[in-house]
């Protein structure tokens, strides 16, 4: 884009050269000064076709930042592009969501469940990168309307074959839901069929994770093999050790916990039972998962946007995590390079890696906040924010 005297200029720059507002890159090499996460070293980075490259010996290389934090690309690891309150959205929204969640620094999304196709948002450089769960695998009658599959055990092995291959190596259960005839959470399957449909998407070279609320579900779920718990609002601290050891992991979604009040208000009056263990399960949260992350149970951010909840909330997600016990440091890195390397991503910033990061004008980690104003946003090398 720039040359000559201009492209002398960005190169020469303390602060960033911009265009209309956006930072201005050219088809050659990207470079960057700043405090580089994890490591805290202050070093240059090279950004050259989407990936961080070594420094060029020579050629076109243009300036975009001299100061600063800069993060691997945040993480939402729990979110649902492509859904609303009532089911699948148009490609309209799903652009909306996936432009909010790209301006909060989130790069790298895992979408936890979609009824809708959100494939071609794959053939957009400016957007995130989105790693599917395929869609929801529920219960007859036990789900969200217009958001799942609905159907019954004997049937869960093929589902869970067909998600897994619609996916991008996740596969997403309902692992317990509001049982009418009970008035409460109650397991989804039995034992027998999460045998049968876990052991199967292994070898299908796919992991699973399940939505679950309450306690009855999970020593189920665990000796079936279930490689990832969402909400897990019923973790008992029996099962935290074994959970650590195998690395099973956990995606709370803290900001979506604080609706617990309003599932159980609004259904109070025909499950009252419900409504009081929702309540129950929202007061003993922070306790619940304080005890995970002490007991070295991985725990990553997410979000669940995409249902009741807006897109971009991932610094809400990151922030909610210091409540239950991680450091900043150990936040940010559940909601940046931990959670990339997870996923299967490279984390950090190192030659071969993803182009993608945050800048900030403070270090992160020692003040959470800092993560609502980011400074400069790059995606596969290019600023997409700034």
């Amino acid at each position: 884009m720039f040359g000559g005297e201009v492209g002398d200029r960005m190169h020469r720059a303390s602060r960033p050269v911009t265009v209309g507002g956006m930072t201005a890159i050219g088809s050659g090499t990207v470079r960057l000064v700043g405090t580089v996460l994890p490591g805290g070293e202050r070093r240059e980075l090279h950004l050259s076709g989407g990936v961080v490259v070594e420094r060029p010996a020579s050629g076109d290389v243009r300036t975009v930042s001299t100061d600063g934090w800069i993060v691997p690309g945040l993480v939402d690891a729990h979110c649902h592009i492509g859904l609303d309150q009532r089911g699948a959205v148009d490609e309209e929204t799903q652009l909306e969501q996936a432009i909010a969640d790209r301006d909060a620094g989130a790069l790298l999304v895992r979408d936890a469940g979609s009824a809708a196709d959100t494939r071609w948002i794959d053939d957009r450089e400016d957007l995130p990168k989105i790693i599917r769960a395929g869609r929801h695998i529920a219960r007859s009658k036990r789900y969200i309307r217009n958001y799942g599959w609905e159907i019954e055990p004997g049937e869960l092995v093929a589902y869970v074959e067909q998600e897994a291959r619609r996916g991008d190596g996740w596969v997403k259960l309902v692992g317990d839901w509001i049982d009418r005839d009970a008035g409460d959470l109650t397991p989804c399957w039995p034992a027998d069929a999460l045998d049968a449909a876990i052991a199967r998407a292994h070898e299908l070279g796919a992991r699973v994770t399940a939505h679950v609320f309450g306690e009855d579900a999970l020593p189920d779920l665990l000796a079936a093999g279930i490689d990832c718990l969402e909400h897990a609002t019923g973790l008992r601290p029996e099962l935290l050790d074994d959970m650590a050891a195998r690395g099973v992991a956990v995606v709370p979604t803290i900001v979506q916990l604080e609706n617990f009040p309003m599932y159980a208000n609004q259904a109070e009056a025909k499950f009252p039972q419900y409504a009081a263990h929702m309540r129950d399960l929202y007061e003993r949260r922070h306790e619940t998962l304080r005890n995970a992350v002490e007991a070295g149970v991985p725990v990553y951010a997410g979000t669940d946007a995409g249902g009741v909840l807006g897109h971009g909330l991932v610094a809400d997600e990151i922030r909610a995590l210091t409540e239950i016990g991680m450091t900043g440091e150990q936040a940010l890195a559940a909601g940046s390079w931990a959670a990339r390397e997870w996923l299967g991503v490279p984390g950090e910033l190192t030659p071969g890696a993803p182009a993608d990061l945050v800048v900030y004008d403070e270090d992160p980690r020692l003040d959470p906040r800092v993560l609502d104003a980011p400074r400069l946003i790059v995606l596969r090398g290019k600023p997409v924010k700034g």
